[in-house]
């Protein structure tokens, strides 16, 4: 066992960020802008084309969508089709790796039906009491 896995162990200072929080890797992947948009909507409505894709997600510019979805079909949460065809057509869709996390974004709905109630209510009350020192 490494010293720095010792310390996480021992209740001490943790140098790398994923032995201190091993979901920190997930949430940099799947929660990062635009990702979970881009994964509901090929969950929710299944193989589309890019322009579809730009249509559904109200405010993505093409250049960040392309960013997107290359870095998902990276990470392998998106499959990308390309059929030689003329013109060229090319359709994205959600791998079995990606639909793996729709438990995962279906616990997160309940929460935010359930709680966000309660954080806009902390928020007004933050926010009535001023400036913080």
């Amino acid at each position: 066992m490494s010293s720095t896995t010792n310390r996480a162990a021992d209740g001490g200072a943790v140098d790398d960020p994923e032995l201190a929080c091993p979901v920190s890797p997930v949430v940099d992947i799947v929660f990062s802008r635009w990702t979970t948009p881009i994964l509901w909507s090929l969950h929710t409505f299944g193989r589309q084309r890019f322009v579809e894709l730009e249509r559904r997600i109200a405010g993505i510019t093409p250049k960040v969508l392309t960013q997107r979805l290359r870095q998902l079909e990276r990470d392998g949460l998106v499959v990308r089709t390309y059929h030689p065809e003329v013109p060229p057509r090319v359709e994205y869709e959600i791998s079995d790796l990606g639909l793996s996390l729709a438990p995962i974004f279906a616990h997160l709905a309940e929460w935010a039906a359930a709680n966000l109630p309660d954080v806009e209510e902390a928020r007004r009350r933050y926010d009535g009491a001023g400036a913080r020192s």
